[in-house]
């Protein structure tokens, strides 16, 4: 995890910063590389955008889909498999570490957010929880998981679902919050590639 200042002393709520001087200037850099080489580029560029992403940390597989359009807060939190896909407009917000298994898909404007702040606390403090797509699982367009979500093996969120507890292998979830409204059919075989 990224490492998250004391709101107590830095005061987010008055402007403060939550992030370490350091860690907002490596954003910056990131970000100014992303939309020079990478935010313009074709869909079919996946490889090159993701050697962009592993120059910046992130630990991606060469058969990983990553769109031009897609957000990456932070790469050095972005875990991605073979096969895996981050949409268009997907906004991958990494304060926490995202990993998408083997063949997991993000559709067009989902939102993985591990960010979240202490509504309780007066001063707001920000924290962050990983998330997990393992193999197989899809979340649909526009669609949001929230910090500390696991969506396990196979299962599906909805087109615009919203879910913020873990999800059963090949479950189907649907609406917000998301509910479980069913099983896919049958397991899905995952066929196994080498690079």
């Amino acid at each position: 995890m990224t490492d998250i200042l004391d709101a107590k002393a830095t005061q987010p709520l008055r402007g403060g910063p939550c992030f370490s001087l350091k860690h907002r200037i490596q954003r910056v850099i990131w970000n100014v590389v992303w939309g020079l080489f990478a935010s313009w580029t074709p869909p079919p560029l996946h490889r090159y955008r993701v050697a962009i992403l592993r120059l910046f940390g992130a630990k991606v597989a060469w058969s990983a889909h990553v769109y031009s359009s897609a957000r990456i807060w932070f790469p050095p939190n972005l875990t991605m498999g073979e096969h895996s896909c981050l949409g268009p407009r997907v906004n991958c917000y990494s304060m926490a570490s995202i990993t998408l298994g083997k063949y997991a898909v993000t559709s067009q404007g989902a939102h993985l957010c591990t960010g979240m702040h202490d509504i309780e606390d007066a001063d707001f403090q920000l924290s962050a929880k990983p998330i997990v797509l393992e193999e197989r699982a899809w979340v649909a367009a526009e669609a949001f998981v929230g910090p500390g979500v696991t969506i396990h093996q196979g299962a599906v969120l909805g087109a615009r679902g919203v879910l913020f507890k873990d999800a059963e292998a090949y479950g189907v979830y649907v609406g917000n919050p998301a509910a479980l409204v069913r099983y896919r059919s049958h397991p899905i075989e995952i066929t196994t590639t080498t690079e």
